[in-house]
């Protein structure tokens, strides 16, 4: 048996799908716990693996629900500097307090995502072996790709790479409040917090496939493409009650649990959807009031939760905000997409949903009615849309899911020696 600690921003689109990845080697007669701010433990209770809280006097109760109102207010330049600072701050406590947490709790292996770098810096520091994980878009440098927070799409071409060593120069001065904390820690412990890019010499598991990615040549022969990682558990149960109505196609449209929220979009994707003579189901995570949700009940089916997977089987095309975990369920289903990026990563996803050629692209910023319903016409209307939708489900069925993660986790650190 390993014990394995799991290191990831205390988030549901990271932390869902490592908790899949839990109960499966949980399943396998290992052991697993998750460390983060106390306030984390209510993403995990009840879920199949355990919890260790750390950092207590610097992250108090109602932490997380700041730092997560922070990250689904407008962003900005100054509001994604505030972003990256306060999330430097969570990399500091956990490269400080972290190591005691870990000796604590009798940690045999670290689970690392690739968007906590503390993960990574704290399991060397400790000589324990440690695998990445790639829960959302795969954060590998790499010059003739554009950075994972740009919306450019691929280009190989001379120009292209100019583009790219700028937008990583950009990249590196926004990161630098990160930065900063890592090369301090990585001194206190002797170690180049940079080395092999920040993440595990030994493994990296991707949920992404191949196919979703741009054209890549440097990825180590550690990194390995995946299907998403699910199993069923934790579904909520609800009563969907939605009859088929001849002539008109299911639409299905969330923006995540950061941006649930944005009542303005959720407006302008149902009157696009009665434009394009589609019925809307919106699932709005627990984000919009019950006054908000009443303004939207007579242009389409309003829920906070649904059960993804069951209802994109339904579905004809969905509108997403292309968080990582939304889009591969939709895909699985080969249901062509409408991407609306909003923030952070969701541009770069969108470009390359786009070069997959399975979405029409309609940023936030720009969504007007007129624009998402020819989306939406576009997605409805010509195959080769569905066509390349189905051609990411079928390599998704055959990436193997959680279980060849967990396979690739206990080979790693098998030979690792733990």
């Amino acid at each position: 048996m390993t014990h394995f600690a799991v290191v990831a921003p205390p988030l549901p689109g990271h932390i869902n799908p490592l908790l899949v990845l839990a109960r499966e080697l949980t399943a396998r007669g290992h052991r697993v716990t998750f460390v983060h701010m106390a306030d984390a433990a209510r993403l995990i209770a009840g879920k199949g693996a355990e919890f260790a809280p750390v950092g207590e006097k610097d992250y108090p109760a109602g932490a997380l629900d700041a730092y997560v109102a922070r990250l689904a207010a407008p962003t900005g330049l100054f509001g994604l500097l505030g972003t990256l600072k306060v999330t430097a701050a969570q990399t500091d406590m956990l490269c400080r307090d972290l190591p005691g947490v870990l000796k604590a709790i009798g940690a045999d292996a670290v689970i690392a995502d690739q968007t906590e770098a503390a993960g990574t810096l704290v399991a060397r520091h400790l000589k324990l072996p440690v695998v990445s994980t790639a829960t959302a878009l795969p954060l590998n440098r790499e010059i003739g790709v554009p950075p994972p927070f740009v919306p450019w799409r691929y280009d190989a071409s001379e120009q292209g790479l100019v583009w790219n060593k700028g937008g990583y120069r950009i990249t590196d001065l926004l990161m630098r409040p990160m930065r900063r904390v890592l090369e301090r820690h990585g001194a206190a412990f002797g170690l180049d917090p940079f080395a092999d890019g920040g993440f595990s010499p030994l493994l990296t598991v991707a949920q992404m496939p191949k196919g979703l990615d741009f054209p890549r040549s440097e990825l180590p022969a550690t990194f390995h493409y995946g299907s998403p990682w699910r199993d069923g558990a934790v579904v909520p149960r609800m009563d969907l009650a939605l009859p088929h109505v001849e002539g008109m196609p299911l639409l299905f449209c969330s923006l995540g649990t950061l941006q649930g929220g944005r009542i303005d979009l959720f407006h302008k994707v149902a009157f696009a959807a009665r434009d394009v003579g589609a019925r809307l189901l919106i699932a709005h995570g627990g984000m919009l009031s019950d006054e908000e949700a009443a303004q939207l009940s007579g242009l389409a089916e309003v829920r906070s939760f649904v059960p993804q997977q069951e209802v994109l089987k339904r579905c004809a095309a969905a509108v997403l905000h292309c968080g990582m975990n939304t889009v591969l369920d939709a895909l699985a289903e080969g249901v062509p997409l409408v991407a609306m990026p909003i923030a952070f990563e969701q541009p770069a996803t969108a470009a390359r949903l786009a070069y997959a050629g399975v979405a029409e692209v309609v940023p936030a910023g720009r969504a007007s009615r007129v624009r998402l319903a020819n989306a939406l016409r576009a997605v409805l209307t010509v195959p080769d849309y569905r066509l390349a939708a189905r051609r990411i489900a079928d390599e998704m069925a055959e990436g193997g899911g959680v279980k060849r993660a967990a396979d690739l986790i206990e080979q790693a650190v098998a030979g690792a020696g733990a």
